[in-house]
Formats: C-alpha cells, structure tokens, sequence
C-alpha cells in the first residue's frame, strides 16, 4: 500500500514481551513457515489490526484473534507499527470491509462470504450473523500456518487452498453457480496489486461470469502510479513482494465484463478528514484513482 501523511501520535513504551520472541523459541511459526515474499505481507495487516487501535483509537476493529495471533506467531512487528500510514490504512480498510459485509448479510442473512486470500484475517468474527456462511481461502503454504492457528469459526465456516492465478477457483472453492443462487461476498483485500494486470482481469471475469446475480467483490485498490514502486514501501519493500497492478481509472473494474459495475469506491484519503478529501481531490486529475482505496462491484442481470 502506498504511503500517505499520517498524524505521529507518541508511541507507548514497548515492552519486551511483545516484540521479541521467548528465549524457548528459537525461531518464530512465522520463520519456520518459510513463506514466499506475496505471502509474507501477511503480517503487515496482522500487526495493524492487533496494535493499532494505540495510534488511531477511533478506527480500533476489536479484533478479538489478531493479539494472540501475533503473540503465537513470535514475530517482532516494530518496524511494521513504526509505519503508520500503512497502519492506518489497514484499519481504515477494515472498517470499509464490514461495512460492506454488514450490510451484505443484512440483505441476504443466510449467504455465504468468502475472503480470497485471507492471511491470518478472520472477518467472520464481525459478519457473523446467526445464519450465514463464511469461506477462507488462501494459497496452500498460507493455510499450512493458518490452520493450527486458527481453525474455522464455527460450523458454518470452512477453509480451502486457492491460487487466484489458475483459472477455474470459482469451480474449485465450491461457489454457487450463478443460476438460482443466492448472491455471495467476496473480499479479496492485500491481493490483486501483486498480480500481472491480465491475471487481475481474468479475477474480476470470473467473478463476473459465475457469480450470482446480486453479488458483491470488495477490493483494494491502487493507483497505477505505484506499480514497481514497491522497495521504497517500509512494510512491504523488506518483504521483496512487488506491486505488479495499479488502476489509472476506476471505471476499468467494471469495464472488464458486462455483467460487472462499480457499486461504490471509496479513497482512504478520506479517512483524514476535509485535508485528506481535498487532497484526494488534487491528485485525481493526475493518479485517475486514489492513491490507495476499496472498490465495491456488483453484478447484475443479464448474460454477454
């Protein structure tokens, strides 16, 4: 995620037992898992979600999974906190991802949600609404940690290995065919930027050409301006992850496939007030998008 002007807010004192791993444990779950670059940026909005209410108190997520998460893991996330416009950027995101799941389930209380490329996430502690459904899925070296980790939530939620890059997930994760189905959720967030422009494409088409009509796909987006840009990002440069796609417009989400439109987008720029909307207004002539924010598409009746 790109960067952003964030308020430097004083840091509490650090205390050793939450950055450093106990002297028991010679190297961190983390370490030991030997993740891939993409997959290790995992922990970015880990750490985020799980410390950063101390810094941004008014976007806390209550995130009731992320602290133990963090403290099983043994991973030392300072320099990850020390980079608070990406902190403040996960935060602001996940709210947006709620409240698009909230009110998701609140038309369809007995649909199912899936969170493609889920990390260590776990969005059906919020969205979780007595009836519905829940799917995390991730590439297979991601799930081999997240399982022992953390399990599914409840009976109606499962887990499953995907990569968003060979044709046919739609198939292969068990999604309902677009016939006569109740609309689904997908949230895909941290993702499609470290895919080629045409692997994005073929996503959103799938989407699009399976999914149910009513259907929702919330997403991160990022202004094309940052593609290849990724080593100077403090939390995702030491990883060695790439940002390979960007959007110079919008409209290039629903321009993929007739069956999709864009519902909704939102720049995180707004979560800094009228400076940050203003500013948003500035670089639009020249970035086409927001420098980093959540697309909503939906997909309607009709077939091409």
């Amino acid at each position: 995620m790109p960067q952003t002007p964030a308020r430097r807010r004083v840091r509490p004192p650090r205390s050793p037992a939450l950055h450093a791993a106990p002297a028991s444990r010679p190297s961190s779950l983390l370490q030991r898992a030997h993740l891939p670059p993409v997959p290790s940026t995992l922990l970015i909005p880990l750490a985020a979600r799980a410390r950063g209410a101390r810094y941004f108190s008014w976007l806390d997520c209550r995130d009731a999974v992320a602290g133990g998460l963090l403290e099983r893991l043994g991973a030392d996330v300072d320099a990850l906190l020390d980079d608070l416009p990406t902190v403040f950027q996960v935060l602001w995101r996940t709210r947006a991802v709620k409240d698009a799941g909230r009110a998701f389930f609140a038309a369809h209380p007995q649909g199912l949600g899936a969170n493609l490329g889920c990390g260590l996430t776990q969005h059906f502690q919020w969205l979780d609404v007595g009836a519905n459904q829940w799917l995390d899925a991730d590439l297979p070296e991601v799930m081999a940690l997240r399982r022992p980790l953390l399990p599914a939530w409840g009976p109606r939620a499962r887990q499953a290995e995907v990569d968003l890059t060979q044709p046919g997930w739609w198939q292969r994760l068990g999604l309902p065919s677009r016939s006569g189905a109740q609309p689904v959720l997908l949230v895909c967030e941290g993702v499609l930027m470290y895919l080629q422009p045409a692997q994005v494409q073929a996503v959103l088409a799938e989407f699009a050409q399976h999914a149910p009509t009513g259907s929702r796909m919330v997403l991160d987006v990022l202004t094309r301006q940052a593609v290849g840009r990724a080593a100077r990002h403090p939390s995702v440069g030491p990883t060695g992850a790439e940002f390979c796609w960007g959007v110079g417009r919008m409209a290039e989400l629903a321009a993929v496939h007739p069956r999709l439109r864009l519902l909704r987008e939102q720049s995180a720029a707004e979560g800094y007030g009228w400076a940050g909307i203003a500013l948003d207004a500035l670089w639009r002539p020249w970035l086409g998008a927001p420098v980093y924010g959540v697309a909503t598409l939906g997909v309607r009746d009709g077939s091409p």
